[in-house]
């Protein structure tokens, strides 16, 4: 390939990550959308672990500046005041625990939403595993479900919100984990106002294989579901991802399914796979994303660090439409 030719693909691909008008104006809207339907709630009480960084804390700010939650900042006082002293950001109307680091910080924010002191639980500035240890070492967070993380995808070539679990927590989940991780999903979109969703189980084929392990956890899913042993939503799989979200790619194959090619939930096989499969519409397809932990007693908005306010304020209204629909907890000083 010449030179000219190169720099030429490269600015093609610098526009095809760019955000357009048009894509903007559309996510706008969709994160309207997500937003009305926790208008008029009251803010939730929400512990912000560890805001040391620009974009946690904006991120904080700004949801609390739209009402979806009190912010309790949980980290170490003096670099929570020197980024926002750094943002131009006052802390007006904040409450400050101050802990040492960012272990501490993890083990605060837990404790606090152990005691029903906080309503949920927003990532800031540390790693997730740190953060979900502390979680999972608080008896009065866990309840019969595996935690497992759900994405909420706007995707500009796809005609509704698209959810996409587990990509963050659960590394290589087993069947009955997997059971766990879809009823989370199926959980979230019947708060979000999807009464039936319809599950695709992926895998890279079709068929049903031996060779294959993914395949055989999708057919047994599926039969789960027919058994009652998975709830509320319309199981599918092994499909493949063109098959899951493209009706003219599963009719090419001859697949006759109610959830090929019109999917509102995507279960990807493993971490890994889901990780890719999410960077991917992000950043290749323009979709905007948040998400939420589910299974535990208070919803846990597991944003990237390297999501900007945006997306941490998304995340925040999806964590406040789960509050909205789990039983209130007894508050202990």
């Amino acid at each position: 390939m010449a030179q000219g030719a190169w720099e030429d693909g490269l600015n093609d691909v610098s526009e095809l990550t760019a955000p357009h008008a048009a894509d903007s104006a559309w996510s706008q809207a969709r994160f309207e959308a997500l937003r009305a339907r926790v208008a008029g709630l009251p803010p939730m009480r929400c512990a912000v672990v560890h805001p040391c960084d620009e974009a946690s804390l904006l991120g904080a700010l700004e949801a609390a500046r739209l009402g979806l939650i009190e912010p309790v900042l949980v980290g170490p006082e003096a670099r929570i005041r020197a980024v926002a002293e750094a943002a131009g950001a006052s802390l007006a109307g904040c409450t400050l625990v101050a802990t040492a680091h960012s272990h501490a910080s993890a083990e605060q924010g837990a404790r606090l939403a152990a005691l029903g002191q906080v309503q949920g639980l927003m990532k800031g500035s540390l790693h997730t595993d740190e953060l979900m240890h502390a979680v999972l070492a608080e008896p009065a967070l866990r309840t019969e479900r595996r935690l497992s993380h759900v994405f909420h995808f706007d995707v500009p070539r796809y005609d509704k919100p698209l959810l996409i679990t587990d990509a963050a927590l659960n590394i290589r989940p087993d069947l009955m984990t997997k059971r766990d991780i879809v009823q989370n999903a199926i959980d979230l979109a019947h708060m979000l106002g999807c009464p039936a969703p319809k599950v695709a189980i992926l895998a890279a084929v079709e068929q049903v294989r031996p060779d294959l392990p993914s395949t055989l956890d999708a057919a047994a899913l599926c039969k789960m579901a027919d058994r009652g042993q998975i709830q509320g939503g319309v199981l599918d799989g092994p499909l493949a991802f063109d098959n899951a979200i493209s009706l003219q790619a599963a009719a090419r194959k001859h697949i006759v399914s109610p959830v090929a090619g019109q999917s509102d939930i995507l279960v990807v096989p493993d971490l890994e796979s889901g990780n890719m499969l999410s960077k991917q519409l992000e950043y290749l397809a323009g979709a905007s994303a948040c998400g939420v932990v589910m299974g535990a007693r208070v919803p846990i908005a597991l944003t990237s660090r390297a999501d900007g306010p945006r997306e941490r304020v998304a995340s925040a209204v999806l964590m406040r439409c789960v509050a909205q629909h789990q039983p209130p907890r007894a508050h202990q000083p």
